[in-house]
């Protein structure tokens, strides 16, 4: 398969999993294709699942939001097989390092639905251990977490864990394509390609940038990016399941063998607004949008699926039922979330004393208790012990 960019030009892109639901078997694909083909029908109905569940979240969270509920939410409707696909390819010791759009990676990692609004409630830093499944909290500071990723990688490689197809940890972070126009993204390419660190690099270009489409962003493919800093890259359709699934793989099992960091470009489109507080109408079409409705990443599945006797009326509609118990579960328990007392936003700041935090919420007490000083300077030079 090839796609375009902005000028036409023609771009290899891996695809196993044509928009009508049929298996791929053009020249080139074949070790892909072998990996994805060690995917049973379990496994095929189990990513079934977790895309259809991730759909459903996505659309009570959007609701929730436009109720009131929320402050914000950043849908992925569209994006599901890019998510879904890569996170199977993933084994439990990995570690995750998500922006704000990943919901069907953390769907798969088995993150409660709840815990991943409490953000976007407002009542919570984050929302989880991240050590309880392997995944770091939303990251909303666009590219930061590339470089937290990286970093965890060369603390993975210099603790000495072991580097091997079976026994290795591998690192994945999570970005979209006007994350790599910044900084921070490009730097920690440097550092994971100069370290060799067992990172995964997986950019979902769903091709705006909140209004401004990838063509405004770069003149070259952006898989392309990975291959300037000297790592394996790859564009891949990243509304097919099968092929982000294989290529995924292929790069974690690269990452624990010690081979270091490679680049995958899942090529796909935001079907939602960029967050609820953003207007699409107003940068593009509704027949550009219709184009990759036809493209559906969950329809496409299922019609495999289908094709192969693997999926039947009564298996969709338990995971209908399903869904709709997400929904319910979901509404009560994000109505019911309370942020708690508000100085404990001074919490967890960092993971030792630190003196300005101190001086800040012995400020915000004091300003509580109604006795606020009139030089703020003074309450923070009590909780420093008198250095300013």
């Amino acid at each position: 398969m090839t796609t375009t960019n902005g000028s036409n030009e023609a771009i290899p892109t891996l695809q196993l999993l044509d928009p009508e639901g049929r298996r791929v078997t053009t020249r080139g694909t074949k070790g892909y294709r072998d990996r994805a083909a060690t995917l049973t029908a379990e496994d095929l109905r189990g990513m079934y699942r977790d895309m259809v569940l991730t759909r459903r979240f996505d659309d009570e969270a959007t609701s929730l939001q436009r109720q009131g509920e929320l402050a914000l939410y950043a849908p992925s409707r569209g994006q599901e097989a890019a998510q879904v696909g890569s996170a199977y390819a993933l084994r439990p010791r990995d570690f995750v390092f998500p922006s704000y759009r990943e919901h069907g990676v953390l769907q798969v990692r088995g993150i409660d639905t709840v815990d991943r609004l409490r953000f976007f409630r407002g009542s919570d830093h984050g929302g989880w251990n991240p050590y309880e499944h392997n995944a770091q909290v939303y990251t909303v500071v666009i590219g930061a977490h590339a470089l937290h990723a990286v970093g965890y990688a060369m603390g993975v490689q210099r603790d000495g864990t072991p580097l091997d197809a079976h026994d290795g940890t591998a690192v994945i972070t999570y970005f979209g394509d006007g994350a790599t126009s910044q900084g921070d993204v490009n730097e920690a390419m440097v550092y994971a390609t100069v370290n060799q660190a067992p990172v995964v690099f997986f950019l979902q270009n769903n091709q705006w940038a909140i209004s401004e489409p990838t063509t405004r962003q770069t003149r070259t493919p952006l898989y392309r990016r990975g291959e300037a800093f000297g790592m394996p890259s790859l564009r891949v359709d990243g509304n097919d399941v099968l092929a982000v699934y294989a290529a995924t793989q292929e790069a974690l099992e690269r990452a624990r063998r010690g081979e270091g960091p490679s680049f995958i470009e899942a090529f796909t489109y935001r079907m939602g607004a960029h967050t609820t507080s953003d207007d699409p109408t107003r940068y593009r079409t509704t027949d550009q949008e219709e184009v990759w409705r036809r493209r559906d990443p969950i329809d496409r599945l299922a019609a495999l699926l289908r094709a192969e006797k693997e999926l039947d009326d009564d298996y969709v509609a338990e995971v209908q039922q399903s869904a709709d118990e997400l929904g319910v579960r979901l509404r009560a328990g994000v109505r019911a979330l309370d942020g708690g007392a508000p100085v404990s936003t001074f919490d967890d700041v960092y993971a030792t004393p630190h003196g300005v935090v101190a001086s800040e919420r012995a400020w915000y007490e004091a300003y509580e208790a109604g006795d606020p000083p009139a030089d703020q300077y003074a309450i923070a030079e009590t909780a420093q012990g008198g250095a300013r």
